[in-house]
């Protein structure tokens, strides 16, 4: 056989036959996603939610199931911009085949993405989030009955040097060029200070403990509807926080809403509960919320009062303080939803659920955020932002419900039992050889033996 070489020009054929395009095999999780959302009519589903939102006459547009399926490629191949979600899609065959685009159309442009969700309102993603989990429930996986909250935040696409002063609408090169005027450091005819003196004028505001930037003063001229937070990582950054509600029995997402950075958890709580129940009612599911599960962050009188008022059973621990409680000029009804809060969380039950919270809803967030491509988002504003989230939080519920039923969660990991044991066999062997090996270096078998 001779040796092939490549050209680096080769003339292309003017006529190409359909049937004898390349084909891949597909993937097995993204084969059998499609015939799970095919037997529950998503497609018609989405069609028909997205129709009144299109003129009657024109160019096709895009189908909405294959928006829809390439915001689920970006949390199952956790990436976190639609350009590279787009380049994805035109790249994998696989892909091409879970969209139903063949060699011979082109995938969506990114911009194709921003255009569909510009024109569908966050009303009809909530629609589809719902019918997600009608589908979990036709499958007897939601039970909804106890629920956790917790909340973490996410980054926004904006930097903090493009914070400007909400009341002179100077950046912050302006403002320290001015406090430097102040303060003397600039003579008259001296109005232009370089970047390293003004770096180093910053740092020094910082070891004076006078470098403070706060919300109340300062805002982003890209995207105003974020907010300085501080980071898990400790760095303090412009983001927005996001909630959610999970049934602390099947791990399923009830509610994924993004709020504002400065929205503290005791000013969200009921919020997100009411959303989580609003869409379980909407999904046509007659379960209840009944328990909710949190930190002691959000542990406030009124958030417990409120909560008793919805026949809700809160477990929230109490924070630390060094100062006792007055109830003096507080309501009553605040006292015993404090005092059965109390009593609730002194019991094995409640620590239990407090150990159940802590291990189930941070593993959402894993999944969402680290491995889901959304801790970062590439969007601005709210409306938009919830809209993606939101996608991403009803395809982290298919793959609960794509692991229930097949034993894979996600394409890319090892869920499957033959993978397990396909895993596993190459490091037995590998152990048994060694620790032969090992017996046989240091207890030689006798000669009789050797020779037999």
């Amino acid at each position: 056989m001779s040796l092939g070489k490549r050209e680096s020009e080769s003339q292309r054929e003017f006529w190409l036959e359909t049937d004898r395009l390349a084909t891949g095999p597909g993937h097995v999780f993204y084969d059998k996603l499609n015939r799970l959302l095919r037997e529950h009519g998503f497609d018609l589903f989405v069609e028909q939610l997205c129709q009144p939102h299109y003129k009657s006459g024109g160019r096709p547009s895009i189908p909405p199931g294959v928006y829809f399926r390439m915001l689920m490629i970006g949390y199952l191949e956790g990436i976190d911009s639609q350009r590279g979600i787009a380049w994805r899609c035109e790249d994998s065959l696989a892909l091409r085949r879970f969209l139903g685009i063949s060699l011979s159309e082109e995938t969506p442009d990114h911009s194709s993405l921003t255009r569909i969700r510009d024109r569908l309102p966050l009303s009809v993603h909530e629609e589809v989030f719902q019918y997600i989990l009608f589908v979990i429930e036709e499958q007897g996986l939601l039970k909804a009955r106890t629920v956790g909250v917790d909340s973490t935040y996410l980054e926004a696409n904006a930097a903090m040097k493009s914070i400007i002063r909400k009341d002179t609408g100077e950046d912050w090169k302006e403002y320290l060029k001015r406090l430097m005027k102040e303060e003397g450091l600039l003579g008259e005819g001296d109005d232009d200070p370089t970047d390293e003196e003004l770096r180093r004028f910053d740092q020094q505001r910082a070891k004076r403990g006078k470098k403070k930037v706060s919300n109340a003063e300062w805002a982003s001229r890209t995207d105003p509807s974020s907010k300085i937070v501080k980071m898990k990582d400790g760095r303090t950054h412009l983001g927005y926080k996001a909630e959610h509600v999970i049934d602390l029995e099947s791990e399923v997402i009830l509610s994924a809403t993004v709020y504002t950075g400065t929205e503290g958890d005791s000013q969200t709580l009921l919020a997100s509960v009411l959303t989580a129940q609003t869409h379980l009612e909407q999904s046509g599911s007659s379960l209840k919320i009944e328990e909710v599960v949190a930190d002691k962050g959000y542990h406030t009188n009124e958030q417990l009062a409120g909560a008793e008022e919805m026949d809700l059973r809160t477990y929230i621990p109490k924070p630390k303080s060094r100062y006792r409680r007055r109830w003096k000029d507080k309501p009553v009804e605040q006292h015993r939803a404090v005092a059965n809060n109390r009593r609730r969380m002194t019991r094995a039950k409640g620590k239990s659920l407090q150990r159940a919270r802590s291990e189930k809803v941070e593993r959402s967030f894993a999944h969402v955020c680290r491995t889901g491509g959304s801790r970062r988002t590439w969007l601005r504003g709210l409306a938009k932002i919830n809209k993606r989230y939101l996608m991403v939080a009803a395809t982290r519920n298919l793959g609960i419900l794509m692991l229930k039923l097949f034993g894979m969660g996600k394409p890319r990991t090892l869920h499957t039992a033959r993978g397990r044991i396909s895993a596993i066999i190459p490091v037995y062997s590998s152990l048994k050889i060694a620790l032969w090996s090992h017996h046989r270096r240091h207890f030689p078998l006798p000669a009789t033996c050797m020779a037999f």
